[in-house]
């Protein structure tokens, strides 16, 4: 979609995918829309958008990680996906979702 677009930087590419998107994205719709290398890197760039957004009078929107077993909700300080739920022990983890407004 924005891949083509060389002259914007990878956090501006996601900036737009995600402020225009329809519905919240996870990190591994923004890596396959963006072709970035993996998550990881996502998540990173995330973490210094939700920083960057507030002198902007944006926010970046979380939806959080939930276990789909148990239905534990994971509360996160940072952008990332959980490997297992604490309550029971799955690793079956919706991924969180991310929106910009």
């Amino acid at each position: 979609m924005l891949a083509d677009f060389d002259f914007l930087t990878t956090r501006e590419k996601i900036i737009i995918l995600l402020k225009y998107s329809d519905y919240p994205l996870t990190a591994k719709e923004i890596k396959e829309r963006l072709c970035i290398e993996n998550e990881k890197i996502v998540y990173e760039h995330l973490l210094h958008i939700a920083k960057s957004l507030k002198r902007k009078n944006m926010q970046l929107i979380v939806y959080l990680p939930k276990c789909r077993k148990c239905g534990y909700v994971f509360n996160l300080e940072k952008p990332k996906k959980p490997s297992k739920c604490p309550k029971c022990k799955s690793e079956d983890i919706e991924p969180p979702r991310f929106l910009i407004r």
